[in-house]
């Protein structure tokens, strides 16, 4: 019985996923014609499905911003950025998007390490870290065994110190992995989507005014309080702001 039901899964999955190019396509062909909002219906229906991956996100952004809908396809492209951290086309589609917003936020100095984290360690997500801990793991462990069971003194001495590096990259690698996992879960961005929006001094709409912000602004949700969101801009200001205006960026 479990291995019919195994069966039956397996199907309905590769009918779903065939289902799900079957729609892509159509809604690429939708897309070269112009009508960009059938086009995001089709690709909606993809997402709505859990199919998700980074050209699903990359197409979306495209098609909103050719609607000119500055919050949506920022968000888009942000999404297809998390998971691929190294598609070229996102990136460069990504700055043209956000030429489009309103806020132009003046981020504060970053440090070195800020600098190296974000231009090296970040191009990598940590899932990926994680296949580098593993391959590192793999490739140490058979180096070690070479090295064990190696009779020449010279070979037996290469095994060792490859073998070594490949533990000391390891440690650095999971480290790397724990720190970007952390940051991860802790940093919730989100996207602005209200085509403009006061953010207040606190979670209630007779408290002062401090800043406006307008759709496509990225910011940090700090912390959440009834329908109200706490968030951080890239310039340090702090301020709360109703939830349903901005929309978080799942990590992957």
């Amino acid at each position: 019985m479990k291995k019919i039901l195994f069966l039956i899964l397996i199907v309905a999955n590769s009918i779903s996923a065939q289902n799900a190019d079957s729609l892509f396509y159509s809604a690429n062909d939708l897309y070269k014609n112009e009508k960009f909002e059938k086009a995001i219906e089709l690709y909606k229906q993809i997402e709505s499905k859990g199919l998700t991956s980074s050209e699903l996100y990359y197409n979306l952004g495209n098609s909103y911003y050719k609607l000119n809908q500055v919050g949506p396809s920022i968000y888009y492209f942000e999404k297809a950025l998390k998971r691929n951290p190294l598609n070229e086309d996102v990136k460069n589609n990504l700055i043209f998007a956000k030429r489009l917003a309103l806020d132009k936020i003046e981020e504060l100095p970053k440090t070195v390490f800020q600098k190296f984290n974000i231009n090296y360690l970040q191009q990598l997500s940590y899932n990926q870290w994680a296949v580098v801990v593993i391959v590192l793991s793999l490739l140490g462990s058979v180096l070690f065994l070479l090295f064990y069971f190696a009779d020449a003194p010279s070979i037996k001495r290469l095994y060792f110190i490859t073998s070594s590096l490949c533990f000391i990259l390891l440690i650095g690698a999971l480290l790397i992995t724990f720190n970007q996992y952390s940051l991860s879960k802790n940093n919730k961005e989100a996207i602005v989507f209200a085509e403009k929006t006061e953010v207040r001094n606190a979670p209630t709409f007779n408290s002062e005014e401090v800043f406006t912000l307008h759709e496509g602004t990225k910011v940090l949700v700090l912390d959440a309080v009834d329908n109200w969101k706490k968030i951080k801009l890239a310039d340090g200001k702090i301020g709360w702001i109703i939830a349903d205006e901005i929309k978080i960026l799942a990590n992957y």
